[in-house]
């Protein structure tokens, strides 16, 4: 038993000992990586640009020049900082850079001005590269464009859309250089695919924007689409035909004086469509010499109608001097 405790003892007064050791081991590598960043280093680092007070009417195109080597000298604590936030230097588009032609145009004279605010007293700036730095611009446009729809929607059998598909907005605004906006006319959804639809449809559509093209910006990147879809019956009215153009000071027999049009139609709107909402004509003005027959023509019907079709081909006609 007594030997138990001893060992006990013994083993708790080791373990005390690595923890001292190893706790004064800690302290001694955290007042090295203290001596370490307190010593001053001179380095290279790539520096972002961040642009400020860009006029509104000019957009800096994303070909110009945005990094900048710049040499400093400082102590290790502030080179930590450089190494957890990426650097970016500001150019103030008012004061800091000179407008030639199509280009915004900045020297480095400027910077060492400025190296004070941009960099902090106990920073020493030696050297920067380029020299110059030069940002292509273009006059902002603001053009609308219409959407166009890009669908591939089945229905369910007898069931179709009552009017047409609503696109919520229909157009969007364009804003960017005025080369590249100028040249979009519309902006396409994206494909909307769809089988058996038989319910009203409502959906987010994602619209289909240039790709790799950060110079223009859109005011909407989706669309909200609605339609409302209803049930569908086929119907059929006999409907007269009408001659126009024809012959002077001579008769026109024709037959038959009136030919059936088939129709599709909601089942909601199916009663509320007669014959007199359809107007089938014949013009005789389009008649190739020897020709012994009249093409008729649907030339009037409802807008309630979604699809509509004559089935007589041909009106036979004789002409009585």
């Amino acid at each position: 038993m007594k030997k138990k405790i001893k060992s006990k003892i013994s083993t708790s007064i080791k373990n005390r000992k690595i923890n001292v050791f190893f706790l004064f081991l800690f302290f001694a590598f955290i007042i090295l990586i203290f001596t370490k960043l307190s010593k001053e280093y001179t380095n290279t680092v790539a520096f972002n640009i961040n642009k400020t007070n860009v006029p509104q009417e000019s957009i800096i195109l994303n070909d110009s020049s945005a990094i900048l080597n710049i040499t400093l000298k400082t102590h290790g604590f502030k080179w930590l900082t450089y190494y957890f936030n990426k650097p970016k230097v500001t150019i103030d588009f008012t004061k800091d850079v000179t407008k030639i032609d199509s280009t915004f145009v900045w020297s480095k004279s400027k910077a060492y001005l400025l190296a004070s605010t941009q960099f902090g007293k106990q920073v020493e700036l030696l050297n920067i590269s380029p020299d110059t730095l030069i940002f292509r611009f273009d006059a902002n446009l603001v053009k609308k464009i219409p959407v166009v729809f890009n669908s591939n929607i089945k229905f369910s059998s007898g069931f179709d859309i009552a009017e047409s598909y609503k696109i919520t907005p229909d157009s969007i605004e364009v804003i960017g250089p005025h080369v590249l906006a100028s040249q979009i006319s519309n902006i396409e959804t994206e494909l909307v695919e769809m089988e058996d639809v038989k319910s009203d449809i409502n959906k987010v559509i994602k619209l289909s924007l240039p790709e790799n093209n950060n110079d223009l910006k859109f005011s909407n990147k989706t669309i909200n689409l609605t339609a409302n879809v209803e049930k569908f019956t086929e119907g059929t009215l006999k409907v007269p035909v009408s001659i126009k153009n024809g012959p002077k000071n001579k008769t026109l027999k024709y037959f038959p004086k009136t030919v059936n049009v088939v129709y599709y139609t909601s089942l909601k709107n199916f009663k509320t469509i007669g014959a007199n909402d359809f107007k089938i004509e014949c013009d005789f003005s389009k008649i190739t010499s020897n020709q012994s027959f009249l093409l008729p023509e649907l030339t009037k019907f409802p807008e309630t109608v979604k699809h509509a079709k004559i089935s007589q081909q041909n009106i036979e006609f004789i002409i009585i001097e």
